[in-house]
């Protein structure tokens, strides 16, 4: 945009430097033709149109001017332009006498006539400016020149930096979006902040997210292969006892009731087995969807906790096991009953299973600090406890400990170990823990699991508090 208006104001600049460079050699060049010719110019007789021929073709002949001749009253008399004005106004006739006068093609010179001191004519003595026109023609084709000039740089500079800055880094990025769309990863390249830069880094970051998303479906997707395979051995061995002892029942006649029903039992054990193998993979499938919101509803925290920790005892004592119950919590608190039944349930089964007979086991609820709540010491140094914002379900057992490298995967549904808590039977499915896991993460909170050997394991279970109300509220 700026280049016109430079062009526009050198060609200006040259034309009023050009033109005052002649201003004075060409008003020398006028008047020296003017006195040359004055003689002749200042006789009366130039303007008698019957006389005037002679004077007029001497005029011609010593003079490379054009003259002009006009009568006192504006009329012309001669004049060897065409298309010459034929008569002029008072003040056409008097202005800018004795005076150069300057247009871009001729310069022009007015002088009155006398004759006895009285007004006769006006000659008007014409030049045209060749040299001018023609060097201000040349330096408006070298403006011009200059110009094109000036923009074709300027063109193919913006082309090349466009090229460089624009058009190469967003091949560049079309190459890594086409590879990554082929399964091809290109290195990171260097990402600047402009609007470009931007996109670029948009664009890792999505393929990170994509990158990760795939890492979770492909874990997902070996997760449920190994769980179909593991329910399929495990369904596999209850199916054949069952088998075996349809047909023991059916061939073998000589089988005493006492043994039928050794049978009959043995069949049904396995059948609810199985049963709870398939609640537990539905209930699983349910609460591992993302699209699944647990119901909650606003419960008395020391009514419906003092409610959750009962009925244990008899359970405890068919073992010889010491169990310790503590309730501490206040407030109330958005729950899902059954489903926290449920954690309590699988946590309590666990630890009675894993609990040697006369062992001991703590069942607790609290939702403030307890001076006088029994947890081992490698609880109070690996855990710590907020209870500004949750309350904890605890189930502490001095049974069988779990080791370092299998205690992060001990949530992994149908995860087994040796002598661990995921290890299946005819006592649980192996999905126990990892549902566990997934209730207490729709509530809002964590479960942790912690264990040291020769001192057994402990559960901790977190569930937010509700926020408390302001005072103007309250």
């Amino acid at each position: 945009m700026l280049l016109p208006l430079l062009s526009a104001y050198i060609l200006f600049a040259t034309y009023v430097s050009y033109n005052n460079d002649r201003q004075v050699e060409d008003y020398f060049y006028v008047m020296s033709e003017v006195k040359q010719l004055n003689s002749v110019l200042q006789d009366p007789h130039i303007f008698d149109k019957e006389k005037n021929n002679e004077l007029i073709e001497q005029v011609e002949a010593e003079s490379d001017l054009q003259f002009s001749f006009y009568s006192k009253d504006g009329d012309l008399i001669y004049s060897p332009v065409e298309n010459k004005a034929g008569k002029l106004n008072e003040q056409q006739l008097f202005e800018d006498l004795y005076e150069l006068n300057r247009n871009f093609r001729t310069y022009e010179y007015k002088e009155p006539v006398f004759e006895n001191d009285q007004i006769i004519g006006f000659y008007i003595a014409e030049v045209e400016r060749e040299q001018f026109i023609e060097t201000m023609s040349n330096r408006a084709w070298f403006v011009a020149g200059m110009f094109i000039l000036s923009f074709l740089a300027i063109y193919i500079i913006v082309v090349f930096v466009i090229h460089l800055r624009i058009n190469k880094r967003l091949d560049q990025l079309m190459l890594e979006m086409t590879a990554y769309a082929r399964g091809i990863t290109l290195p990171e390249t260097i990402k600047s902040e402009d609007e470009i830069g931007e996109l670029k880094k948009r664009f890792y970051i999505m393929r990170s997210q994509i990158n990760q998303a795939q890492e979770i479906i492909a874990e997902e997707q070996d997760l449920k292969e190994q769980m179909v395979a593991n329910i399929s051995h495990d369904l596999k061995t209850p199916l054949t006892s069952i088998k075996a002892y349809a047909e023991a029942v059916g061939v073998n006649s000589d089988l005493s009731e006492l043994e039928k029903e050794k049978y009959r039992q043995v069949i049904l054990d396995k059948a609810d087995y199985m049963q709870q193998m398939i609640n537990d993979l539905n209930t699983h499938a349910l609460l591992q969807s993302r699209t699944y919101k647990m119901d909650l509803v606003d419960v008395d925290g020391s009514e419906f906790f003092e409610m959750l920790l009962s009925g244990y005892d008899a359970l405890c004592e068919k073992k010889h096991i010491s169990l310790t119950v503590k309730q501490e919590v206040i407030g109330n608190y958005d729950v899902s009953p059954k489903h926290l039944m449920r954690v309590v349930d699988n946590l309590m089964m666990n630890a009675i299973r894993h609990t040697d007979d006369h062992g001991d086991i703590l069942l607790a609820a609290v939702s403030q600090e307890i001076v006088d709540l029994p947890l081992y010491d490698y609880v109070k140094e690996q855990y710590a406890f907020n209870f500004d914002k949750e309350m904890y379900i605890i189930v502490q057992n001095n049974g069988d400990s779990i080791s370092e490298e299998h205690i992060d995967r001990l949530f992994d549904p149908l995860y087994q170990v040796n002598v661990a808590r995921t290890k299946t039977d005819d006592h649980g499915t192996g999905l126990g823990l990892t549902i566990t896991k997934q209730i207490i993460e729709k509530h809002g909170g964590h479960v942790t699991a912690l264990s040291s050997q020769s001192q057994g394991a402990t559960f901790i279970c977190s569930i937010p508090k509700k926020e408390r109300r302001s005072v103007s509220e309250a």
